[in-house]
């Protein structure tokens, strides 16, 4: 049966809440951008450089936004769109716009409470948001304050542990399960050591010197953190809690995934009830194997330049998975920073599109008013982009609207 979540009109906010003021931080947040500049200020170093770091050399990072640029539209005039409408239908399940908030691990470091501040302005927003599998707060309690939020799981080790954690996010009440596949060992994060995050998160005169010249984030996020819910520990990296994030064994927890492959799909897929999504995927290839496998969808994504350094953009790559997809359904995350990119995803074949980075800003920004807030900029540019390229649904944006822009390969 198709529901739909809590919705709010466009421009992104409904005329209670459009009649409420915006908190003079927000009213400077112009564009999903802006709170990135905001959020610098505000979040220590390391924090913020885990946020914002890419591996090696940013080479996917920067192909991420660049490959949008390869792309014109190529608009219709004099056409009514008085009767514009950007909801979609995801499995069985109607949401307000096409996009939604992409998993992030430790976001509760980046604003108080973070995971469940975001899933909550999600729901609020009639969005699907993912819970990363890396969070610190057990995804019992996202799902009691968000439902309708997926969970995205990082493979642990051993088919028991398989097994387990996807058992306890069926009883939570999940009803998608995002697996990521694309991470077999840990990335060169070496920018993240650049700027003073390590995992362990490893006390030092420095990092408290960062929190110390941080105070609202200091006091607002760290330490009423660990006031209320003591050390922060991964919560659901397995069926049972996981390390705190200052020991030494968060390192042997998050390793020994070098061996997983398509049969561990097979066996979650007859585990699993309801929707099962596969996140991490650029090869056609590996789309045909994940429709074989009984996957209901496939997300494209190169982690957001966060894993192997130099993969190809998912918008480049969207083309090619979408032909062998078949009638699974497809959708995207990684650079997308604008209401035209989302229409340029959805253009090449994309049904929805994740966005994580700015939504995280957001929220250490202006905690859930700031993600409200970005959720509705970016709505509002997208229905703007729709009256000018002469569309009513979208369904009607397709690649006869877009001209590739005359960009070397």
């Amino acid at each position: 049966m198709t529901s739909i979540l809590p919705s709010v009109t466009v421009p992104g906010s409904s005329p209670a809440e459009a009649s409420r003021p915006l908190p003079r931080a927000l009213q400077r947040m112009l564009s999903l951008d802006d709170f990135e500049a905001a959020a610098r200020r505000r979040l220590p170093r390391p924090i913020f450089g885990y946020i914002a770091g890419a591996a090696e050399d940013n080479q996917s990072l920067r192909s991420n936004r660049e490959a949008f640029g390869r792309y014109a539209f190529a608009p219709r005039v004099l056409v009514d769109v008085s009767r514009r409408s950007q909801q979609t239908e995801l499995f069985g399940r109607r949401y307000a716009s096409p996009f939604g908030i992409a998993p992030m691990g430790i976001s509760a470091l980046s604003t108080y409470r973070g995971d469940i501040v975001l899933a909550r302005a999600a729901r609020a927003q009639g969005i699907p948001a993912i819970l990363s599998g890396t969070s610190l707060i057990p995804l019992e309690d996202v799902i009691r304050e968000a439902p309708g939020t997926w969970f995205q799981a990082y493979l642990p080790g051993d088919p028991q542990r398989i097994d387990a954690l996807v058992e306890r996010a069926r009883r939570a009440g999940f009803e998608t399960l995002v697996l990521t596949v694309d991470i077999p060992v840990s990335a060169n994060r070496e920018n993240n050591v650049r700027t003073g995050f390590s995992t362990p998160l490893k006390p030092s005169l420095r990092l408290a010197w960062d929190g110390v010249t941080r105070p609202r984030w200091l006091a607002g996020t760290f330490l009423r953190t660990l006031l209320k819910h003591g050390m922060p520990h991964f919560e659901n990296s397995f069926a049972t809690r996981g390390a705190p994030i200052v020991s030494a064994s968060v390192l042997r927890d998050f390793s020994a995934r070098d061996h997983l492959n398509w049969e561990h799909v097979a066996r979650i897929r007859r585990q699993w009830p309801d929707a099962l999504i596969i996140k991490g995927i650029l090869h056609p290839q590996d789309a045909a194997l994940a429709r074989s496998h009984g996957a209901d969808g496939v997300i494209v994504s190169n982690h957001g330049g966060r894993q192997l350094d130099g993969a190809i953009s998912p918008l480049r790559a969207l083309p090619g998975v979408v032909a062998a997809a078949g009638d699974m359904t497809v959708m995207m995350d990684s650079g997308i920073r604008r209401g035209s990119d989302v229409l340029k995803a959805l253009a090449l074949g994309a049904r929805h599109v994740f966005v994580g980075r700015p939504f995280n800003y957001a929220a250490a920004v202006g905690g859930e008013a700031g993600v409200a807030h970005a959720i509705g900029l970016l709505r509002a540019e997208i229905d703007r982009n729709m009256a000018m390229l002469g569309i009513n649904t979208l369904r009607e944006m397709d690649a006869g609207l877009l001209a590739r822009e005359s960009l070397a390969d």
